[in-house]
């Protein structure tokens, strides 16, 4: 078996269970049905209540039943539930990109709507091209990303990115010859022992701009980079002073800055954008959203762009050559501009940094404390607002030897929180390039979590790593 089916297998679930269903599953395995929600509470068909401390995977940031969302969804329909964008336009998308463009750091001028998250990374990646096609600089064809990086789970955004087990399968037919990569920003993994933080910035600088060089400076279209490493790393952020560096290397060579903040942006790290607080205020030229733009109560994403960029195509073609039938959906955009009128109403940027903080305080006692039966395992927690990784590591000599028997303990424990009545999200790899070493779990609650909730979450999750650590004790 692998991880994923050992670790449904302990949950009671076989792939012999895909026989009792149509539907194709991402998993080997036949996930509960959910029924309803409350709060950030997800109903399960057997009756269960379980608290959901991911948000789907940083989605639902404002829990399963808003009235204000719900009611705004449904006088759009009554309105006008569709139109197609090389057409019409609509009030509700027209609202959403004055709120997107309307920040304090006036750092974007226009915005473009698209269904999700791969799609706006997939929309940034041309909208790039096409900028420099428009300014007279066709010869730019390359990007540079990290490794260890998740971009989106199109054949483009897979390329962008360096997820090793989500780019094995179809690694012939990637585009190996315009995407390239450098290191992560991964400071706890690949740090050196004898580096302070600057030097550690610096090679990393160094090394982008050595990128560059060998690629042909006036050839790379731009650099792209999640603000905080999000499903591969586990809420990782960069280095102070890092963002800051990369962007002197882009300007240097007349690149682009693009970052990816579908998981981390619109409010996950108690921010609006997540540059603000953990990329050195360093605003990009092109950036990404998805995931807390409508809170999973539509599917939507957006790509962001400078003044820069804007000029560059209002100076020639003066449109957005890049469409899909469902760009600027009246439904999702109404539910999105009833999402931001939430979080800014109720203060939940605020909300997401104290219940962080107080988050971050709880996992450290529980996991990392004297008495904690996990602390010897507990190799790092990390993230900020509410976007938080625990990433373990049983190589230790100094701790009790477990035998998880080649199961992957992030996915047992994620089975086992389930079972517990608590949805989080585990990972593996991350720790290496190869991504075969490493274990973490991905927390991401709601913003409007309470106190209460918080501390119900941590006690939930540490019973489940403790009872799948004793069971593997030798």
């Amino acid at each position: 078996m692998t991880s994923s089916a050992t670790s449904a297998a302990a949950n009671g679930i076989t792939r012999k269970n895909l026989q009792t269903t149509a539907l194709l599953h991402r998993t080997p395995w036949v996930p509960p049905v959910a029924t309803g929600g409350e709060g950030i509470y997800v109903t399960l068909e057997d009756g269960r209540k379980v608290l959901d401390a991911v948000g789907g995977a940083a989605v639902a940031c404002i829990g399963a039943s808003s009235a204000h969302v719900k009611q705004a969804i449904k006088e759009q329909l009554d309105r006008l539930p569709y139109v197609y964008s090389m057409q019409l336009s609509n009030e509700p998308a027209e609202k959403l990109a004055k709120i997107l463009t309307a920040g304090e750091n006036n750092a974007f001028e226009l915005v473009a709507f698209v269904s999700g998250g791969s799609e706006a990374m997939e929309g940034a990646i041309k909208l790039a091209k096409q900028y420099y096609e428009e300014i007279g600089q066709p010869q730019r064809k390359n990007f540079i990303s990290r490794q260890l990086s998740y971009h989106g789970n199109t054949v483009s955004t897979l390329a962008l990115a360096y997820h090793p087990a989500r780019r094995a399968p179809y690694e012939a037919i990637l585009d190996h010859d315009n995407f390239h990569h450098v290191s992560p920003a991964f400071a706890k993994r690949f740090q050196r022992s004898d580096e302070t933080e600057k030097q550690y910035v610096l090679r990393l600088q160094k090394e982008l701009d050595d990128k560059f060089l060998a690629l042909g400076p006036d050839t790379v279209i731009g650099f792209c980079a999640e603000t905080v490493g999000g499903a591969t790393t586990g809420a990782c952020p960069a280095p102070k002073g890092y963002f800051k560096a990369m962007k002197e290397v882009c300007d240097k060579h007349g690149a682009l800055l693009i970052l990816d903040e579908v998981m981390t942006g619109i409010g996950r790290m108690g921010t609006l954008h997540a540059w603000e607080s953990y990329g050195d205020g360093v605003a990009p030229d092109i950036q990404a959203v998805a995931k807390g733009l409508s809170a999973g109560y539509a599917p939507i994403g957006a790509v962001l762009m400078s003044k820069k960029i804007v000029d560059g195509i209002r100076g020639k073609s003066g449109f957005w050559k890049h469409g899909h039938t469902y760009q600027s959906h009246p439904l999702a955009c109404a539910a999105a501009v009833a999402v931001q009128e939430v979080i800014e109403s109720e203060n939940l940027l605020e909300n997401c940094r104290d219940q962080g903080a107080y988050l971050a305080k709880l996992l450290n006692e529980r996991l990392r404390g004297p008495n904690a039966l996990a602390a010897p395992y507990t190799f790092d927690i990390r993230g900020g607002g509410l976007l938080w990784g625990i990433e373990f590591d049983f190589d230790s000599p100094n701790a009790r030897k477990v035998d998880l028997k080649g199961k992957a303990f992030a996915m047992e424990v994620q089975a086992r929180a389930l079972e517990n009545n608590l949805i989080i999200m585990g990972m593996v790899g991350g720790a290496n390039l190869e991504g075969n070493k490493g274990d973490h779990l991905l927390l991401s609650p709601a913003y409007n979590i309470t106190k209460e909730e918080v501390e119900k979450l941590v006690d939930i999750l540490v019973e489940s790593i403790e009872q799948v650590l004793k069971e593997s004790f030798v």
